[in-house]
């Protein structure tokens, strides 16, 4: 990392940096996000792995603590009334948009080939082709503050290396690169659509809950009293 002062971040702490990043790239007319819309974005079943079941209080949490390294700032929102949160991840990471998208999608995903990256930062970065990608990786793991990611052993019948990031520690790679889904080589157009049909339904259900939210300001915007 830029900065080596910066601690190693928490399963949680990098579920609510994923998920800022990853709405300020797909939803950026909602970003910053409330803290509903990041609870609702880390509990979110599609596009996430692990799936996780958190509340408020335990995001809430998450972000002060981010806020404290600067990873995190706050804002208040049009109606001065709700706390709106947003990332400084490249800022302290010292990252371009490219890396960012990388890294951002195997905090939000967990373990993936490069094909796989390529298809799920479709919408937050796009990249040429799969050597674009390795050429990423390979920066990021050569890095003169230390690596960002990891290359992990090959699963039994696999024929590509999956990748993990670094920033919750070292990554105990046999377990990870097990623990990653498995799929026969056949397939892999089928889950590039459906991976693709996930960020869909994601962005349609943040839309969804970013509307609530508006119109939830707007009633309690007009039910103040005149000044």
């Amino acid at each position: 990392m830029t900065d080596s002062n910066v601690p190693l971040l928490t399963p949680l702490e990098i579920r609510v940096l994923g998920v800022l990043a990853e709405k300020q790239l797909t939803t950026p007319d909602y970003y910053p996000l409330s803290l509903n819309g990041l609870v609702a974005g880390c509990n979110q079943k599609t596009s996430r792995d692990p799936v996780m079941e958190v509340s408020e209080a335990e995001v809430q949490e998450a972000l002060d603590s981010l806020k404290e390294r600067k990873l995190v700032t706050n804002s208040w929102g049009a109606s001065r009334r709700v706390v709106r949160y947003s990332h400084n991840l490249p800022q302290v990471l010292g990252t371009d948009s490219g890396t960012t998208a990388l890294l951002v999608t195997l905090m939000l995903r967990g373990a993936q080939t490069t094909g796989e990256m390529r298809t799920a930062c479709e919408r937050l970065y796009r990249f040429a082709d799969l050597s674009s990608v390795d050429a990423y990786l390979s920066e990021m793991v050569s890095r003169p503050n230390g690596p960002l990611v990891v290359k992990l052993a090959k699963q039994p019948g696999s024929r590509e290396h999956r990748w993990a990031h670094l920033l919750g520690g070292p990554v105990d790679a046999q377990n990870a690169s097990f623990a990653a889904s498995t799929e026969p080589a056949g397939e892999e157009s089928l889950t590039a659509l459906q991976g693709e049909l996930a960020v869909l339904r994601d962005e349609v259900a943040a839309l969804r809950r970013a509307v609530e939210e508006l119109k939830s300001e707007v009633a309690r915007t007009k039910g103040r009293p005149e000044p």
